[in-house]
């Protein structure tokens, strides 16, 4: 039987479409030091890095966009062809996703306002006596809930947190130096207000990027040789550190 030209263009119309749709990457991320919007745009050190990734790759069908993290982190769990940066990868995260590359190493530390006195963390055990601003869904707290602390009050964006913390909403706030310094230039206060009382050593760890379980494995051996070649040339560090423009 012989299909008419018109039925025949609809099918190939329709393989093409699938096809494109197979492969588009969405990469999501939050709000950080590291990732932003600028000029309309997700930018920031570790989106471009994801951007020359892809490309070199040559997964030049892709979007970037910010959510709070939750959300990002639901997309990376339920759908296919997602890809979220930047997760810390741990034990219990690391089934959950196919893995890319680390994209840098990050230590959390706990900071409360200076001029608080009554405020002591000298353990992990003393903190759990004060309330603490985290993330939802975030690895923040993912451990804090594991070691049994009760008094954490949970957000969608680091600057709801950062916001509690100014207001004395929350006493103390798990965050790494780079973000807490963002925040306090954002807010228009002097990051010598707040003071680093603890380090949450257990959370030190890699920030990566990985891929949905639903994603082809094709595309994620793709991006992991291009991920190894942009860290072996050195525009990975060069990129992170501001020292390079995009490809």
């Amino acid at each position: 039987m012989r299909l008419r030209p018109t039925i025949c263009f609809a099918l190939l119309l329709v393989l093409f479409c699938g096809n494109g749709h197979a492969e588009r990457i969405e990469a999501v991320t939050e709000d950080t030091a590291f990732t932003f919007r600028q000029d309309g745009r997700v930018g920031g050190p570790a989106s471009q890095v994801v951007e020359a990734m892809l490309q070199r790759a040559g997964l030049t069908d892709y979007s970037l966009a910010l959510y709070p993290w939750a959300r990002a982190y639901d997309m990376a769990l339920q759908q296919p062809n997602v890809l979220i940066y930047l997760i810390a990868r741990t034990p219990e995260r690391e089934p959950l996703f196919k893995w890319v590359g680390e994209v840098m190493r990050i230590d959390y530390h706990l900071y409360k306002l200076r001029g608080q006195p009554d405020i002591r963390v000298r353990t992990l055990a003393d903190a759990k006596h004060y309330s603490i601003g985290v993330l939802r869904d975030d690895v923040r707290q993912q451990y804090l809930q594991a070691e049994g602390f009760t008094k954490l009050v949970i957000a969608a964006h680091n600057r709801n947190n950062f916001r509690r913390l100014l207001n004395r909403q929350v006493q103390l706030v798990p965050m790494p130096e780079r973000d807490a310094r963002l925040q306090c230039a954002e807010a228009g206060v002097d990051f010598a207000s707040l003071e680093r009382v603890y380090t949450l050593d257990a959370l030190s760890s890699g920030l990566y990027m990985a891929y949905s379980r639903a994603t082809a494995d094709a595309i994620v051996t793709r991006s992991r040789a291009a991920f190894d070649s942009l860290k072996r040339e050195g525009l990975l560090t060069r990129l992170m550190n501001g020292e390079a423009e995009p490809e």
